[in-house]
């Protein structure tokens, strides 16, 4: 092996210290932090600076935490944020600070730390880690559709995570007979698909002849949904590119059949104040639900972030002529003392609802029933 002599700039700051894991004991010694600036070597490499941070020893399992910072000349020039990455001497790493989301949805500690991921049957995880991701557990829940060796020509997909929905624009109504095999069954909606394995396995194992409906805001999870749907040859299942709260009413009003159940799962939250506007349940679209529902149809609402959780309740509970909670008409849905399914009734979670309770969040969920017209009147 050729060796080549790099010169290093060493220079030396104090920061407080960080943890990842565990808090740090209640001190303010300075914590050094030691810059190497590497020159650019050859012309395959761009030189950039190399950050290693020492934490304070860990109090609670007595392990000293490296930060490794990279930025490279390259991403300095794009002003790009700084990629870290988390080296740690020990044989399970720990996790990431609570996003958000997680700690908006009431169930994280005090101190910020987490519950221990749940591990497989022997304690290994695909990328042989050690640790269940989240991902893996989305796998295991949807092995049966094998959806993962059916990628074909998409591969990966990338998607932004929130999409601005008051950029959106109606979308024109599909030919009904064309989209599905028998256009008068029953419909389900949901809005916010997302990648469709939720809405997939309902119209696979369903035993109610039913046909499904799934609106997406992201245009590549509809095109890889589809992919899917047409690769398992489903007949009863259509996604489609659409903003619910401009295309609700005009979609669900053509459709033949009658519409008997619509699902809002794990919404995006939109959390900032001036963002709220942009959630999903508004009241033009609970109007558009409660007009289109047939007499006996349910709404299932469901969400890991409490604050979205009751500003979907209100809505809905807002409606009580017209929808009533199923904590009292079924007793084969067990709720909390706060009126919250304590599981889910569909049959197979979601993918958001996995991630969230790999976490250790905790899901609100509620299911309403419009009235019959005699009750209702």
């Amino acid at each position: 092996t050729t060796k080549k002599k790099i010169n290093i700039k060493l220079e030396t700051r104090e920061e407080t210290p960080l943890s990842n894991r565990h808090p740090p004991p209640n001190t303010t010694t300075p914590v050094p932090i030691f810059c190497l600036t590497v020159p650019r070597p050859s012309p395959r490499h761009s030189g950039g600076m190399l950050a290693l941070r020492c934490a304070a020893t860990c109090a609670t399992c007595h392990r000293v935490e490296l930060l490794l910072l990279r930025r490279s000349a390259a991403q300095v020039a794009r002003r790009s944020s700084t990629a870290a990455a988390l080296l740690f001497l020990s044989r399970y790493p720990p996790r990431p600070p609570p996003s958000r989301r997680l700690s908006s949805s009431g169930y994280c500690s005090h101190d910020g730390s987490l519950p221990k991921v749940e591990r497989d049957d022997e304690g290994l995880a695909g990328d042989g880690s050690g640790v269940l991701r989240s991902p893996d557990l989305v796998d295991r829940e949807y092995a049966e559709l094998k959806l993962k060796e059916k990628l074909g020509h998409l591969g990966h997909v990338r998607i932004r995570q929130h999409v601005n929905p008051l950029s959106s624009a109606p979308v024109p109504v599909p030919d009904w007979k064309e989209v599905f095999r028998d256009s008068t069954l029953p419909l389900m909606v949901d809005i916010g698909s997302g990648s469709g394995r939720f809405l997939i396995w309902l119209a696979k194992n369903s035993p109610e002849p039913r046909n499904y409906l799934g609106l997406e805001i992201r245009q590549k999870l509809v095109t890889r949904a589809q992919f899917w749907m047409q690769d398992l040859a489903l007949s009863n299942i259509y996604f489609m590119f659409a903003n619910a709260a401009v295309s609700f009413d005009q979609l669900v009003a053509t459709y033949p059949g009658p519409l008997v159940l619509v699902s809002i799962l794990c919404p995006d939250p939109h959390f900032k104040t001036r963002h709220q506007k942009r959630r999903v349940v508004q009241k033009p679209l609970v109007g558009s639900i409660s007009r289109n529902l047939c007499p006996g149809g349910q709404v299932f609402l469901q969400s890991d972030v409490l604050e979205v959780a009751h500003d979907m309740r209100d809505q809905f509970d807002a409606l009580s002529g017209l929808f009533q909670h199923v904590d009292g008409l079924d007793p084969a849905l067990p709720c909390d003392g706060d009126g919250w399914l304590l599981n889910n009734p569909m049959g197979i979670r979601t993918e958001r609802e996995i991630h969230a309770e790999s976490e250790g969040a905790r899901i609100y969920r509620r299911m309403y029933r419009k009235r019959e017209l005699s009750s209702a009147s």
